[in-house]
């Protein structure tokens, strides 16, 4: 599938390990990915979420205590 849009997203050196081993984890369970498509399909998990918990969702969540 084509992604006509883009964002550049910057990430720590731990943040990209523990991206790589998500990625290398599914492998392992015989799921195949790239980074990105990890990447999409976190946030469209992420958003699902949001979208039924609202505010006790584990984004809201995680957001709020970082502030």
């Amino acid at each position: 599938e084509a992604h006509p849009q883009k964002i550049t997203v910057y990430l720590s050196a731990a943040e990209l390990l523990d991206l790589e081993r998500a990625r290398l984890a599914l492998r392992s369970y015989g799921i195949t990915v790239d980074r990105g498509r990890l990447v999409r399909e976190a946030i469209a998990v992420l958003l699902a979420d949001l979208g039924a918990e609202g505010e006790a969702s584990l984004l809201a969540g995680r957001l709020r205590d970082t502030t």
